[in-house]
């Protein structure tokens, strides 16, 4: 098993282009849609008072990673929905909002959702506000803006969700989703050299050395294992170290978490390769799974925007969904070890089925 191993790792340094081409296509795609200013949706913006701008709505909204806002003037607002320059315009009101939709977009519900925790915390400092006596207002009010300068007692706030909240984080989405799509092809690519040795008669003569079957398939599955993590590894590293992404001090945990994403995608791509015949079939099979994975399971898009319920039902056998919710459980929610352990566990859980299932289907056809 051990000379298996080390001949495919041989092998791999010679042709490592599958390998560097996935990992150059993650990290591109995430650059253009997840981590710059390029990847924020224009949003014009109009405020019905100009102190808006200014207050914590307004500074809420400037801060926002999936959006950037362009104030512009009320006239501005419908002519650039109407002429298509944006998917839709926000104007501000004292008390309440108003987005104006040029087309359905999911992107309404994330600004929807944002604009709602923005007019909150207007609202709890104007709570605070009014419990505080009217001589000592004014110095009350500047405290907030400059928490350093207010010194008798300070604030702290808390995050809580409830049953049907949830939190979205472009940046972070775009490369837990990427991530887990790309090395789809990274490890099926590698799985369907099992074949590909099988059909050239490799097996047939290591078979009649003292090396044993079972070996065989766990020295190749291995190495697909071993060259998928080392690109999520790659991947992550590079992105927390060379683009100062904040994974919110998780990233050794998200790496331990992605172990058992890995195996289950190994052996998904070992039970598709026991359904074909030909390495020809497999390549083209394996993109359109790694792609109806990836749109299901919430790689592209966020599945709390999903409302069809049969969608839904198809992303809770989709292995990348359960991938998505454990890193971001663990990230932004904030989850418990015991939290966690659910998708952790149906990941294991579909990664022992398929890996059964693929290798019997491949002993019994005699692939």
């Amino acid at each position: 098993m051990n000379g298996i191993l080390f001949g495919k790792l041989k092998l791999f340094f010679r042709t490592p282009w599958t390998f560097l081409l996935m990992t150059g296509l993650t990290i591109g795609f995430v650059l253009v849609m997840g981590t710059g200013d390029i990847s924020k949706l224009s949003v014009p913006i109009y405020a019905e008072n100009e102190k808006l701008q200014d207050s914590v709505i307004g500074k809420t909204l400037m801060e926002s990673e999936a959006f950037s806002f362009e104030w512009v003037d009320h006239e501005k607002i419908y002519k650039k929905v109407e002429n298509g320059r944006a998917e839709f315009a926000i104007i501000l009101k004292e008390n309440e909002f108003q987005i104006v939709e040029g087309m359905e977009s999911f992107y309404t519900l994330i600004a929807n959702q944002l604009l709602i925790e923005a007019y909150e915390e207007k609202w709890k400092q104007e709570q605070l506000l009014a419990q505080v006596h009217s001589s000592v207002q004014a110095d009350f009010k500047k405290s907030l803006n400059d928490k350093e300068a207010f010194a008798p007692f300070s604030i702290s706030y808390e995050q809580f969700k409830g049953e049907n909240t949830w939190i979205y984080n472009d940046q972070l989405h775009k490369i837990f989703g990427m991530t887990l799509f790309f090395v789809i092809y990274t490890i099926a690519y590698s799985v369907v050299q099992i074949l590909v040795e099988k059909q050239a008669g490799i097996w047939d003569r290591i078979i009649l050395s003292p090396v044993k079957k079972s070996e065989m398939y766990t020295a190749n599955l291995l190495y697909s294992f071993f060259l998928g993590y080392v690109q999520v590894v790659l991947i992550f590293m590079l992105f927390r170290y060379g683009f100062q992404v904040d994974f919110h001090g998780k990233l050794v945990e998200i790496l331990v978490l992605l172990i058992p994403y890995v195996f289950t995608i190994v052996a998904l791509s070992l039970l598709v390769l026991s359904f074909v015949k030909t390495v020809q079939q497999f390549n083209a099979i394996m993109p359109f799974i790694a792609i109806g994975m990836a749109m299901i399971g919430g790689a592209y898009w966020p599945l709390e925007v999903v409302e069809s319920k049969g969608m839904l039902f198809l992303a809770n056998i989709m292995p990348i969904k359960y991938g998505m919710d454990m890193l971001n459980g663990i990230t932004i929610y904030g989850d418990t070890f015991i939290e966690i352990m659910k998708p952790v566990s149906i990941l294991l859980l579909m990664g022992v089925l398929l890996m059964g299932i693929g290798m019997h289907l491949m002993e019994k056809r005699h692939v």
